[in-house]
């Protein structure tokens, strides 16, 4: 069905026999149970209030371009009218100009009738029609070419037969500049991930053979289709703005686990280029894609292939002629993707500009979760050496963002290039930012500041979630417990402070250091440390422990080679002795020595806090439209290639913390990198870096490819070298 050649206006609705049929058999099927539907449905038909929140969410931030623009809702397949009630919470019905509850069960719609007339709703109107030809009454003798704005399918794409034509006519009549489409239901999906699977974030979306087959053939006999065709050809006609696959554990729990996924869309032929500006980077060069030409990107872009658009595999045709051959198909196939380019679901995010294109690598699979949920480096020492203004160009590893964030509130650079291989710290940082879009100061530090909130799962949907790309939205939905409790001990750092916090308890340490963190003075820190705690640290069986490689790396995230060069200068008696012993009779934990102090408590304090946990900087983040928070590229990938796809001497700034510490001597990764640094780097940059080793060997890579390399500081067993204190050393390189 061609939309375009055959005037909307012009068709006459009629009722095939098919659908009479199917309109009999669904009569009889729920007329005795129509009045006991929503009860007996509530726990089978997961995340329909989530899709509404979610929409609700992204409905607000797409009616502030057009807010006189008539506003009307299309609920196609709602039954008995629950969605539209329940929408009520989240985006009042008053606030649409229409409402539109399409189905062609006159049971359940008389049970919807009944509902609306209660809730005194004028504004909503049921009509028993074809869902693949429901037309409105406000069509009469006009096109309704992009007249709605919001079309919703809750558990009914999966029962509609003309599925494809179906969801061309919704892209007919969706507006494309502000319209939206939600969806949540079964489904299965095909037996390996596709190219476009991998570019629109569909993160957990694979099922077992098992699965795949046994719920396809068990829905069947309901009527019920969940062979992958329908949501492959959704995700091919509209653009992914978020993306969740889940399994609904209702019978049976852990064994039994049907696939349900929840899905956001817009037109494709909406406008993103109020979005490109977010994949461009200084010189002129492109990450990310944003041409209107798939060809063109890849013969445009300078970085690797693996991270462009993919063309031909994305958008296959959707309903191919049966006569057609392979090679007509691919000519066929060009056109489609050149007037609809199949971008990514980066391009089609309300409000996301941080956050750069990538695609799944197998990598990537490696990190099940973020290694870092704080950062370890002292920003405040960062500070001194590099000179920061708002001039600057930078480039940091991502880490949790802290210093990050550090950095934007003091000195506002114009850009901060953040790189993290492992995409759920940029999932995390993605948090943060967005957090700090749309929250409120309390609920923000309740979030990173006490490390737990007991409505996040809520606010993650209802408020968080148009600032946050699709699979980073996933990560979090599928992490939604992280600040149930303490949210620092999550991830792999939270084994290290798990383990603190039952050595403490077995030890009857506790309470020593709750005193230890509330001390009022130095002189009483560094007694309760010495007489109490440090005894129990410097246990040979918890020394033991620190220096264990296991532990080490899924704790600490301290690798092999980093954990071999902080042995080269000392036992792991002497990195321990050194690291704490000068902190608690120089710093401060109750007041300003955040680090050791979130580590012993499990979380931060109003008094005691990184920069952007403080009001002063959550308020100098927020400012002026959150305009200092425009500087964040976030990077998924390794430094090296994000360096290649960065202009000569664009940079003028590099924070690399320990990250050379994990290659091994001589390795020709770090020979790259460094040449990468200091083609990237104008005369007179700067690289700053610490080290678990007091003379690291990649000195001398800096100084043979055109740097100078000074040192900053080295640690001693009594004066430390910023508030951590848990490297050797920190160094400084300038570019020639």
């Amino acid at each position: 069905m061609a939309f375009p050649e055959y005037p909307f206006y012009s068709w006459v609705v009629t009722v095939p026999l098919c659908t009479s049929d199917q309109r009999a058999r669904l009569d009889k099927f729920y007329e005795g149970q129509a009045e006991v539907y929503d009860a007996t449905r509530n726990g089978l038909l997961r995340g329909r209030e989530t899709m509404l929140s979610l929409s609700a969410a992204h409905l607000r931030l797409l009616r502030q371009k057009h807010p006189k623009k008539r506003l009307v809702w299309v609920d196609i397949g709602g039954g008995t009218g629950y969605n539209i009630e329940a929408m009520d919470q989240y985006f009042p019905i008053s606030s649409f100009d229409a409402v539109y509850l399409i189905d062609l069960c006159e049971p359940l719609l008389e049970v919807a009738r009944k509902r609306f007339k209660k809730r005194g709703w004028t504004n909503v109107t049921v009509l028993c029609q074809d869902a693949s030809e429901f037309h409105l009454p406000e069509w009469e003798g006009a096109d309704p070419k992009g007249s709605v704005g919001f079309v919703t399918l809750s558990y009914s794409l999966s029962m509609i037969p003309s599925f494809y034509t179906l969801i061309d006519r919704i892209d007919y009549v969706l507006s494309p500049e502000d319209g939206l489409i939600g969806v949540v239901d079964f489904y299965t999906s095909g037996k390996q991930p596709s190219l476009h699977d991998k570019a629109i974030g569909g993160v957990s979306k694979e099922c077992g053979w098992l699965s795949r087959w046994f719920w396809q053939i068990w829905f069947d006999f309901d009527h019920v289709s969940l062979s992958p065709h329908r949501r492959d050809y959704l995700e091919y006609k509209f653009g992914t703005v978020k993306s969740y696959n889940g399994r609904n554990r209702f019978v049976l729990p852990f064994i039994v686990r049907i696939p349900y996924y929840m899905w956001l869309g817009r037109s494709r032929s909406c406008d993103v280029s109020a979005f490109c500006h977010a994949f461009e980077v200084e010189g002129g060069n492109t990450v990310g894609n944003c041409s209107p030409s798939p060809r063109s990107l890849m013969a445009a872009n300078p970085i690797k292939e693996s991270e462009h658009i993919p063309s031909l595999e994305i958008g296959e045709p959707a309903i191919p002629l049966a006569n057609e051959t392979t090679e007509s198909s691919t000519s066929r196939l060009d056109t489609v993707v050149n007037i609809t380019p199949p971008l990514s679901s980066f391009h089609y995010q309300i409000k996301m500009p941080w956050r750069l294109p990538y695609y799944e690598h197998p990598v990537h699979k490696e990190f099940r979760t973020f290694m870092y949920s704080f950062t370890w480096e002292d920003p405040v020492e960062d500070m001194k050496y590099l000179k920061l203004s708002r001039d600057d160009s930078m480039l940091i590893i991502t880490s949790a963002g802290d210093n990050a964030l550090h950095y934007a509130i003091n000195a506002k650079p114009k850009r901060i290039h953040c790189v993290d291989m492992n995409p759920c710290q940029g999932h995390l940082f993605e948090l943060k930012l967005a957090a700090l879009h749309s929250l409120n100061f309390d609920d923000f530090f309740a979030m990173f500041g006490s490390g737990r909130h007991p409505n996040f799962s809520s606010l993650l949907s209802s408020t968080i979630s148009p600032y946050l790309s699709s699979s980073a939205y996933q990560f979090w939905r599928l992490n939604d417990d992280a600040f149930s409790s303490s949210f620092y001990r999550h991830g792999y750092s939270g084994i290290a402070l798990r383990f603190a916090r039952f050595l403490f308890r077995i030890t009857g340490l506790t309470e020593d250091v709750e005193r230890l963190c509330r001390a009022q003075s130095l002189q009483e820190q560094d007694k309760i440390w010495k007489e109490k705690i440090r005894p129990v640290l410097l246990n040979p069986v918890v020394v033991a422990l620190l220096k264990n490689p296991i532990f080490c790396w899924n704790a600490l995230g301290v690798p092999m080679n980093q954990r071999k060069m902080l042995l080269e200068d000392g036992s792991a008696y002497e990195f321990v002795r050194d690291t704490f012993d000068s902190i608690t009779s120089t710093y401060s934990l109750k007041d300003g020595a955040y680090f050791y102090l979130l580590c012993l408590l499990g979380h931060y304090t109003r008094d005691s806090c990184p920069a952007y946990l403080t009001r002063a900087g959550f308020e100098a983040l927020k400012a002026n439209g959150c305009e200092a928070m425009d500087a964040f590229r976030l990077h998924t990938d390794s430094l090296v290639n994000v360096l290649h796809g960065l202009s000569p001497a664009s940079l003028t700034r590099a924070v690399i913390m320990d990250h050379l510490d994990w290659f091994a001597p001589g390795s020709k990764e770090v020979e790259e990198e460094v040449r990468e640094l200091h083609r990237a780097l104008a005369p007179g940059g700067i690289v700053l870096w610490r080290s678990a080793g007091k003379k690291p060997w990649y000195r001398e890579v800096f100084k043979r490819n055109g740097f100078t390399v000074t040192i900053i500081s080295t640690r001693g067993s009594k004066a430390p070298i910023d508030r951590v204190n848990m490297y050797a050393s920190f160094w400084r390189a300038i570019r020639m």
